[in-house]
């Protein structure tokens, strides 16, 4: 069974390499795209990108459709929101720690 904090990490994992990054940058437009059109102004062949795709797809954040003879990657925005929410709640968590210290000062 996996946690919200195992999925986070899984996304930040993916999303940790530059490359991957781009990818779901360009994917996040909404559109689907093929490993042509993903491939595009990148230096990488091909397979490296699919080797790329495959790792955001694992992860959950984009999925492959299958068009005709080729694959169409689109972007899957839960797991970001994920992802998201767990910084939030980090977030909220060092607020609340910086406003203990600051009323904590504010006695002294």
């Amino acid at each position: 069974m996996s946690t919200p904090e195992a999925n986070a990490a899984k996304t930040f994992s993916a999303l940790g390499d530059p490359t991957r990054l781009m990818l779901v940058m360009r994917l996040s437009d909404g559109q689907s795209r093929s490993i042509i059109q993903l491939s595009a102004g990148f230096n990488l062949s091909r397979q490296a990108v699919t080797k790329h795709l495959r790792v955001l797809e694992q992860a959950g954040i984009v999925q492959a459709d299958r068009v005709g003879r080729e694959s169409r990657f689109s972007f899957v925005s839960e797991p970001i929101e994920d992802a998201q929410s767990c910084l939030a709640a980090v977030s909220q968590q060092w607020d609340e720690a910086l406003l203990r210290l600051k009323t904590f000062l504010k006695r002294e």
